[in-house]
């Protein structure tokens, strides 16, 4: 063997040994786990261990609290994931032009992201309670307070504390985004007559493609995230349009239902991992296309 082909092997060596601990830690900690999560889909209980194939996913889908879990998570965070994305994507436009007071505004729009958790329950509790605030001011217009958080307007209520906390961090993305926009484009454009609009549809969206699809990608994690301010607000059992995967997950590891709660995670997995795989395709081509 040449001296050049041992320097090879040599050099493999020592970089698989610098990755193993890596691999160690991915192994034990999420490989070994989720192996775990499917076997337990596949069985009846932990205690025959007798294998069901798919029964356990069968049995899922003719869940009524799954149904209902899935439908409220897929509409809460189709809503807020693009709300948020769109408000953002606004808000940072507005302060990339030249209007006074933006380092304010800036503050005021971060200043969520400084509010502990257990602070912003108390906020929303006290605005939107049977005798909260806000039920206070509607009164004055004659109309009859509401229970906000036992009605059907509950999801409404959590997405806007969902957005409240979301869109300062979500607009700096976008607006170091536009920072790093070609000037020289911009200006040419608007020589040749181009609008507003269409300066920033044709030139700033394109080049801003990848923090558009990142702050997406975010969004979608930070809405299946909202469990915790949902579970301070209401606690285990929701109003029913608040009742998200979450709770389902979390109710059936009480009961210790664990194949159910395995056949949950996979399919919530699945899901999460298909949406992801798009956004990453269409991050993919809308990039090429801002290199070529």
């Amino acid at each position: 063997m040449k001296k050049r082909d041992l320097k090879k092997i040599g050099q493999r060596a020592y970089s698989w040994l610098y990755i193993l601990p890596g691999l160690i830690g991915v192994s034990v900690f999420y490989v070994l786990p989720f192996g775990f999560v499917i076997y337990y889909s596949l069985i009846d209980n932990i205690s025959t261990r007798n294998f069901v194939g798919l029964d356990n996913f069968k049995a899922l889908f003719q869940n009524s609290a799954f149904l209902t879990a899935s439908k409220n998570t897929l509409t809460f965070s189709l809503v807020t994931v693009f709300s948020a994305v769109i408000f953002s994507l606004i808000l940072a436009v507005i302060l990339d032009s030249k209007i006074p007071g933006k380092s304010k505004f800036r503050t005021m729009f971060l200043s969520p992201l400084m509010v502990p958790t257990a602070s912003i329950i108390l906020i929303w509790q006290v605005m939107f309670s049977f005798n909260g605030s806000f039920n206070s001011f509607i009164e004055l217009f004659g109309l009859e307070p509401v229970d906000w958080m036992k009605s059907e307007y509950s999801q409404i209520v959590v997405a806007l504390l969902f957005l409240w906390k979301n869109l300062g961090y979500n607009m700096i993305l976008f607006m170091a985004a536009l920072s790093n926009i070609p000037k020289d484009q911009v200006e040419a454009a608007e020589v040749d007559g181009a609008n507003a609009l269409q300066r920033f549809f044709k030139i700033k969206l394109r080049y801003i493609s990848p923090s558009l699809f990142f702050v997406l990608l975010l969004s979608l994690i930070n809405s299946f995230k909202i469990f915790r301010e949902v579970y301070l607000l209401t606690g285990q059992w929701p109003y029913e349009t608040l009742y998200f995967l979450q709770h389902f997950m979390n109710n059936t590891f009480k009961n210790l239902d664990y194949p159910r709660l395995s056949a949950a995670a996979i399919v919530m997995s699945l899901f999460i991992i298909v949406i992801i795989g798009i956004i990453f395709i269409l991050e993919d081509k809308f990039g090429k296309d801002v290199e070529e």
